[in-house]
């Protein structure tokens, strides 16, 4: 698999056994992703100092030293006219506050009984500098059938979310809701690490396995 050039939140890069994680990615399921937007730079990995960790094994050593570091790169934030892969001012980190009827890409990152806990990463098509926490309330996931949404069946850690802000809520979250048809998950991976596409308003499919999981899934374009 090669490297994509640009990435977009969500983006798959490459699998952890062959790179390790910069700023600008996460992993999960063994798997590095893109967490912000941005171009994908590979650069050879520094070994940590020699205070923080344990000196390691010297198979372990040159094992690390042979792994690229893999980074999203962030363009100086203050140029806002200069243009991003998202438009103007995208991609630029542009310092912006979610407002009432904001349109956000957001990722999950926990799950509860009644809401889904999100970190906002982009908002109005421009990428955030830096995240910010959101919620989304079990009863704001769906328009209809509100009594039977369950938020298992909705979400799952990862996935990457479009939402519109409808409350700015507390000190500590804003309020999301996915309830029309083109909101919802529009990016996921299944329990194996594998893309997932989806299928109908209520499922994505694992393209690999074939095996199916529940989301609020958004109109596709």
């Amino acid at each position: 698999m090669a490297l994509p050039s640009i990435a977009l939140p969500g983006t798959l890069l490459g699998p952890a056994t062959k790179y390790l994680p910069g700023p600008g990615t996460h992993i999960h399921n063994a798997q590095i992703y893109a967490s912000i937007a941005g171009p994908v730079v590979s650069s050879p990995s520094r070994p940590p100092p020699p205070s923080s960790k344990p000196a390691p094994t010297p198979k372990t050593n040159a094992k690390s030293k042979a792994l690229p570091l893999l980074s999203i790169s962030q363009p100086n934030p203050t140029n806002d006219t200069a243009a991003g892969i998202l438009g103007v001012g995208g991609g630029s980190g542009a310092t912006i506050l979610p407002e009432v009827e904001s349109t956000v890409l957001a990722r999950i990152t926990r799950l509860g009984a009644r809401f889904a806990t999100a970190e906002i990463l982009v908002v109005n098509d421009i990428v955030c500098a830096s995240t910010f926490q959101a919620m989304i309330r079990r009863e704001d996931i769906r328009a209809t059938e509100k009594d039977k949404v369950t938020i298992a069946d909705s979400f799952r850690v990862g996935d990457l979310v479009r939402g519109v802000v409808i409350s700015l809520g507390d000190q500590s979250n804003y309020y999301l809701t996915t309830a029309q048809n083109e909101l919802g998950v529009v990016m996921a991976t299944s329990e194996e690490g594998n893309t997932m596409f989806p299928v109908s308003w209520k499922e994505f499919i694992d393209g690999r396995t074939g095996r199916r999981e529940g989301r609020k899934v958004a109109k596709p374009f």
